[in-house]
């Protein structure tokens, strides 16, 4: 079993904000050739009330580093290259 990814982004379905940092997160991390994960809080109790309408989120090792929205720059950024 590998080790997590890195990068999680915290989305819902039909959110605007989400696809756009998505869009970045894809740049990073696919250049990068590292994987990424995307997780809908939508339908989670516990990850609606964490999240709710904050959405997206994006965690680098399990820390936030972004809210409604990133950029590549912001992303490469957090993970210090």
């Amino acid at each position: 079993m590998g080790a997590a990814p890195r990068v999680q982004v915290m989305s819902r379905p039909g959110c605007h904000l989400c696809e756009e940092a998505l869009l970045a997160v894809a740049e990073v991390c696919d250049g990068a050739g590292m994987p990424f994960e995307v997780t809908s809080v939508a339908g989670d109790s516990v990850l609606e009330a964490r999240y709710g309408d904050l959405v997206p989120v994006v965690l680098v090792d399990g820390r936030e580093v972004a809210r409604y929205r990133i950029t590549a720059a912001e992303l490469r950024a957090a993970l210090n290259f």
